[in-house]
């Protein structure tokens, strides 16, 4: 969303944020989920790069993870980030000349092979593409059409084919995709595509567009907050009420899936980040949505957590109101977990979870006990 895409970054706070875990809550897990212990879960936070904002995140397991940024300094380069031991240590891996780019996606297929995504409108939407841990790389997408303005991206199992969604042109989304693994990429035919002149997308975490088995989805926002689905690799689209908000700053952010079936869309509105009201949606079937519970905060990104039960987490951040929640009931109901928010969440098949947020933050979730 272009509102977004050249929002300046609002969340950055003044100093350098605190290393190590910044708040905590406890409980007892719901519903047998768990194993009936208190458990305190917290951040664990580390500052990679303070003049950066984080939006990008990709964790491929515990030890590996990706983070791309955009600079708070007007004109700065935008970096890319890659960790190999957990998150001791951060090493540049940056393509050159990205001066004034906002990295807001990466899709990482292991340690050695990513493909990132800058947005903005024009010839600053770009995609490039490594496969050797980023010590070099491809540009693979500069958009030369001005009404484009692509807000993420997204792989189906297999890393071979993916899309990347654009805001609407001449009234309809535009998908752009790929199917040799990001080398090269095309803009499909928008006939499958709804009608949405007054929708954006919003490039807020880079899960905006998200897959899981042969099914694609993607949130909007705007004059309306709907989520679209299709089956068919992003050739035909159908369109869904999201039941979250609709704004000039308000719809879906995220969305993340436990199966083809059965997911979440979060969002909110940046315009109120403090209202969680109407901020998550759920679904049983992939086709129909319904309000879940509300939240205290906006949610700019979801996951579920890989234990026992799946709990749900969601994050998100914008000025001084930042915060993490989760919830043990599939989203009915939310435990406000900590103070602490970030712009992007993930998790791993292994066990960890990482997020990644303004003043070059990134953070992985600690369980303990009590």
């Amino acid at each position: 969303m272009r509102r977004l895409g050249y929002l300046v970054l609002s969340s950055l706070l003044a100093g350098a944020a605190m290393t190590g875990g910044t708040a905590q809550a406890s409980g007892h897990d719901h519903g047998g989920h768990g194993h009936g212990h208190d458990k305190a879960w917290s951040w664990q936070q580390t500052v990679i790069d303070a003049d950066q904002g984080f939006r990008g995140l990709d964790a491929v397991d515990r030890r590996t993870a990706w983070v791309t940024g955009g600079s708070a300094t007007e004109g700065a380069p935008g970096r890319v980030f890659r960790t190999a031991d957990g998150g001791r240590t951060w090493q540049d891996v940056s393509p050159p000349d990205t001066e004034g780019l906002l990295f807001r996606d990466v899709e990482a297929r292991s340690g050695r092979e990513a493909v990132i995504l800058a947005i903005g409108p024009g010839d600053a939407s770009r995609i490039y593409r490594t496969t050797d841990a980023g010590a070099s790389w491809t540009t693979a997408f500069v958009n030369d059409d001005p009404a484009a303005f692509y807000d993420c991206l997204a792989f189906y199992p297999g890393s071979k084919r993916g899309l990347a969604l654009s805001d609407p042109v001449d009234g309809k989304f535009r998908i752009l995709s790929t199917d040799d693994a990001g080398r090269s990429w095309e803009v499909l035919p928008n006939d499958g595509m709804p009608e949405a002149p007054t929708e954006a997308g919003f490039a807020a975490s880079g899960d905006c567009l998200v897959t899981t088995g042969r099914t694609a989805y993607f949130g909007s926002g705007g004059g309306a907050s709907r989520v679209f689905r299709s089956d068919d690799y992003g050739h035909t689209w159908t369109a869904t009420d999201s039941t979250i908000r609709a704004g000039d700053a308000a719809g879906v952010f995220a969305l993340a899936f436990r199966s083809p079936r059965d997911g979440v869309a979060v969002g909110g509105d940046f315009a109120e980040p403090t209202d969680g009201v109407d901020a998550v949606a759920v679904t049983r079937d992939g086709r129909t949505w319904r309000n879940a519970g509300d939240l205290q905060h906006l949610a700019e990104d979801a996951a579920y957590l890989p234990t026992r039960g799946h709990p749900l987490l969601v994050t998100g951040e914008s000025g001084d109101v930042r915060g993490t929640s989760i919830s043990f009931d599939g989203g009915r109901s939310w435990r406000h977990l900590s103070t602490d928010g970030y712009h992007a969440l993930d998790c791993t098949k292994d066990g960890s979870c990482w997020a990644a947020g303004a003043n070059g933050r990134v953070a992985r979730l600690v369980l303990g006990r009590h």
